[in-house]
């Protein structure tokens, strides 16, 4: 229900710094952005409203059965006469509440992709759903906008159930399933809102914290801390309520407790362990704008089809370089010299061995705008695997050769260091 992608290779000549050749021109037109595949994992695909695919995870096979149960047993005692049918109207209920869940999810969808966010899937899973939003929202005030929605549909949802509870006989199976529905989406609406990371509260308390600030840190730090401390709650506070209350029923049991606290363990870990990804993964975005694909390419010499490999790293060691691109009769870039390719071949072999017969053609996705930078380099870098890219200036002119080892350890470095913190964020 709380919203929530290589080793390295043996170098050969040259330095490591990121200044690009005067090459030739490749007059192709570059992809604007990459193909982006379906992620893997997300279990049962169900659908692709607004385009956004639905999975639905393994693990909600097992709530379902479990919701199936607990409402079954529900209806046995609010209406006995239905025997064993009683269990295929619990399990309806279950779909019907996770279809629910659903519209609660399309909700965060529909706002994120009104506001250009890119959303890569939404999964029912255990504990509610999930919308997998790939960026970060540019202001506070669509921060807030986004994680309200969610909540807000799901008490719309409320509303509905309880109009349509009104009009149907309050001991029928119709205002049971009414009656259910209406206090389901009532909780998740009210679960949701509770303000810490991940759920959609904590979003909403950092959008506030975040435009009082002015920095989108310090309001992730603040929501995932007040996560972590409703998390705690939750563990001790639940179990004693739900203890308190039934002993003032006089109808607690051993079994009832055991439950309760299982529930309230399996929660807090689910909030604290959310809240702690935000953290990282805030501290994470606050160091990727680092990673730039113009300052980490390789400088790299085009050669012909048939040159041979001796010959193409003489020309690279001469010119300070450490890639080898592959070009046409008309100086269009064809393919990438693989540099592990290189270091497989023997040294006395070289001058026999052809650089196209070591080469990777460039595919959809290989060709890296020099400006990408941060989030945007890594997404295009995942979206198309490889272990060298072609980096090309909005011309078409050839950069250089961006490997995928550098970026890593770019990445491992950017994420050694200390954040800083005195950077504004964005305007609201």
């Amino acid at each position: 229900m709380a919203d929530e992608d290589n080793d390295g290779k043996p170098r050969y000549g040259g330095s490591g710094e990121g200044s690009g050749p005067e090459g030739p021109e490749s007059r192709r037109a570059l992809p604007r952005t990459p193909v982006r595949p379906d992620a893997p994992g997300g279990g049962i695909l169900m659908g692709r409203p607004f385009g956004v695919p639905v999975y639905v995870a393994p693990s909600w096979f097992l709530v379902a059965i479990l919701i199936t149960w607990v409402f079954g047993g529900q209806l046995d005692r609010v209406l006995p006469q239905l025997g064993a049918v009683r269990y295929l109207i619990a399990l309806f209920f279950a779909v019907a509440f996770y279809t629910s869940v659903l519209v609660h999810e399309l909700a965060h969808t529909v706002a994120a992709l009104r506001f250009k966010l890119p959303v890569r899937r939404i999964q029912l899973q255990f504990f509610g759903g999930v919308s997998e939003i790939e960026k970060e929202s540019e202001t506070p005030g669509r921060e807030f906008v986004l994680a309200f929605v969610g909540p807000l549909l799901s008490l719309v949802l409320a509303g509905v159930f309880y109009a349509a509870m009104r009009a149907v006989e309050p001991r029928t199976v119709p205002g049971v399933l009414l009656a259910g529905l209406m206090i389901s989406n009532l909780l998740v609406a009210v679960f949701n809102l509770l303000p810490g990371l991940p759920l959609d509260g904590g979003r909403m308390l950092r959008a506030v914290v975040w435009k009082i600030s002015g920095k989108p840190m310090t309001g992730t730090v603040a929501a995932a801390w007040v996560g972590r401390a409703l998390a705690v709650t939750v563990l001790i506070g639940l179990p004693l309520a739900t203890h308190a209350g039934g002993l003032s029923r006089g109808s607690v049991s051993g079994l009832d407790s055991l439950t309760d606290a299982l529930l309230a363990a399996i929660l807090a870990a689910i909030i604290w362990t959310g809240a702690g990804n935000s953290l990282r993964m805030a501290r994470l975005r606050e160091r990727l704008p680092r990673l730039r694909a113009r300052t980490l390419t390789r400088r790299a010499v085009p050669v012909e089809t048939d040159t041979p490999l001796s010959e193409a790293l003489r020309r690279a060691n001469d010119a300070g370089a450490r890639a080898l691109v592959v070009v046409g009769g008309r100086g269009d870039p064809l393919a990438l010299v693989r540099e592990a390719a290189i270091g497989s071949v023997p040294e006395h072999r070289r001058p026999w061995v052809a650089v196209s017969t070591l080469a990777q053609d460039l595919k959809e996705g290989m060709r890296v705008p020099a400006e990408l930078a941060g989030e945007d380099l890594l997404e295009w870098l995942r979206a198309t695997p490889a272990t060298e890219y072609l980096v090309v200036e909005e011309t078409g002119e050839i950069y250089g050769v961006l490997s995928t080892a550098d970026v890593e350890r770019a990445f491992v470095e950017a994420m050694s260091k200390r954040p800083d913190h005195t950077a504004a964020g964005p305007p609201g």
